[in-house]
Formats: structure tokens, sequence, C-alpha cells
């Protein structure tokens, strides 16, 4: 499996859909099928019928997860950038490609 490029709790950008330009934090990696939720991002309304736990029913808006193709990694200037591995100081870190910066460690 190769290393993971974003990661929970990155600030990311959309790069494409109803949602292009716009910025959050990754709430959840999900590896397998290739997608991320980030917060406030391709929002989907559930609509809720009553229950016990929540007798007034309604509508929940929810993060629905989106490919992880259309978000790419915010630098500091909240710029989109691509993301690759150098190794610093015996470890493996993720550096930013279009200021140089590492956003890890």
């Amino acid at each position: 499996m190769a290393a993971a490029k974003i990661k929970k709790g990155d600030a990311v950008v959309v790069l494409s859909g109803k949602d292009k330009g716009r910025t959050g934090t990754v709430l959840q990696v999900l590896p397998k099928d290739g997608k991320v939720v980030v917060e406030g991002v391709n929002v989907a309304t559930k609509h809720r019928k009553p229950t016990q736990a929540n007798p007034q029913g309604g509508i929940d808006r929810v993060a629905a997860p989106m490919a992880i193709s259309k978000v790419a990694v915010a630098d500091k200037d909240g710029k989109p950038t691509r993301v690759r591995f150098e190794t610093k100081d015996g470890k493996k870190v993720r550096v930013a490609v279009k200021s140089g910066e590492t956003i890890d460690g």
C-alpha cells in the first residue's frame, strides 16, 4: 500500500465539482474506497424518521465522502499544492511541492 498523501486533519482545497474552490479539514479518509470526508463540503441531506432517541425527526445535513482525486492539500497561502515525500533526519515526511515546506514533522 502506498503512503497517504492526504491524512485526517489536513486542510484541503476542492479542485472540481459543485464545491470547487472551497476549503475544509479532512474528517475521515477511506483508503479502500479512494474517498475522503471533508468538513462542510459535499453536504448531503438525510431525512430522519422520528425515533425514541430523536423524537422530532427532521432533516440532517451530513458531509458525504468524495473522491480523493478531487481534493489537494492547501498550502500556507490557501492554494492547492501537490505532495511529495522526502527523507529528513531519517524520517519520511510529506513536503508541499509549491512551497517546499514540510507538512508534518
